[in-house]
């Protein structure tokens, strides 16, 4: 839809109308009225040398007028109406990378992976599925720190997120501080809209703080904290001595995992398996909905540019057909004072 933001604007176009009926018939006009240069000028119908305007370049000169008004009134184009994602949830991703995530007892299309990749996989679905909330992501091993602060640019959270490496932050595991790092971020933010995802594979083995005390000052500040303990039960080892059946997942400390959760509002999930981590990821999308208000608004293209650079086109045209015709009366003049010689 085209639409004028200035539409009182367009009164101007009567201008060189008004200065023809007040200028007398056949009076040449010395200097330019208007502020538009001294090319208008020559719109009543004489020239500054007091030679007639052929009709041509009048009404070209009158195009240019109309274009040039146009501009001033801001043509715009209105696209169609669309909704702001602005009221959803602030959700901080904090996503354990320790070595012990490289275990690989995760399954996808036959073949193994390890916990980080299936985390990967399932995140990048889920963070897409989030237009509205406002994401972030912190990455944790014996210290925490912010891959991604609080934002709308999902693409951005998702691919600093598939570029996450096992061990960047450290051998060990610090639940407690990356809780704590977590709460910092989001305590500032709209109550009710405060939510943390924790996923880890084991127990809190280092930090400055520990996991109960970060619960306290998170449940303080109204954070809910979802957590989710990654890692199958039970895989088959191969050795030189034959095959034996092992937990890859005993130092998961899940009874921490529920305790924080539950101390928050939140709720604990065990993923056993790639299906089970996606599962739990959907079930978190149907806890925290997102919520929007219904803002909408109509994206607007200014085209101003065009009828303005019409505008400009034209008068270069005409100014040089004018320079040339110049340049030939004086050629032609000058042949013609030249004495004949024969």
């Amino acid at each position: 839809m085209l639409n004028l933001a200035w539409p009182w604007v367009l009164t101007l176009v009567i201008i060189p109308l008004l200065l023809q009926w007040r200028k007398p018939q056949g009076q040449s006009v010395d200097a330019p009225v208007l502020p538009v240069g001294h090319w208008l000028s020559g719109l009543p119908g004489v020239s500054r040398r007091g030679n007639a305007v052929p009709l041509w370049q009048k009404l070209l000169l009158l195009l240019m007028w109309v274009l040039l008004v146009i501009a001033l009134a801001r043509p715009q184009h209105v696209g169609e109406q669309t909704q702001m994602p602005v009221s959803g949830r602030d959700l901080m991703l904090v996503v354990d990378i320790s070595p012990s995530m490289d275990e690989q007892d995760m399954v996808l299309q036959g073949r193994s992976i390890n916990r980080l990749q299936a985390v990967k996989r399932v995140l990048d679905d889920f963070i897409s599925r989030r237009q509205g909330d406002r994401l972030g992501l912190i990455l944790f091993g014996t210290e925490p720190y912010v891959q991604a602060p609080l934002t709308f640019d999902l693409e951005t959270v998702r691919t600093l997120m598939r570029e996450a490496g096992l061990g960047m932050a450290g051998r060990a595991t610090a639940i407690g501080d990356a809780i704590g790092l977590a709460t910092k971020r989001l305590r500032d933010r709209p109550k009710d809209q405060r939510v943390m995802v924790l996923l880890t594979d084991g127990a809190n083995t280092a930090g400055e703080i520990t996991p109960d005390k970060a619960t306290e000052i998170a449940t303080a500040a109204g954070i809910r904290i979802y957590t989710i303990g990654i890692g199958a039960e039970s895989i088959v080892q191969r050795g030189l001595l034959g095959s034996r059946r092992v937990n890859p997942s005993r130092d998961l400390d899940e009874s921490l995992l529920t305790r924080m959760a539950q101390q928050t509002g939140g709720e604990y999930f065990r993923a056993r398996s790639l299906p089970e981590l996606e599962l739990i990821y959907e079930r978190i999308d149907q806890l925290e909905p997102i919520e929007l208000e219904g803002k909408y608004y109509r994206p607007v293209t200014e085209l101003y540019a065009w009828p303005a650079g019409l505008a400009a086109a034209l008068w270069g045209m005409l100014f040089l057909y004018r320079r040339m015709g110049q340049i030939m009366a004086t050629r032609r003049r000058q042949s013609e004072r030249e004495p004949d010689v024969g």
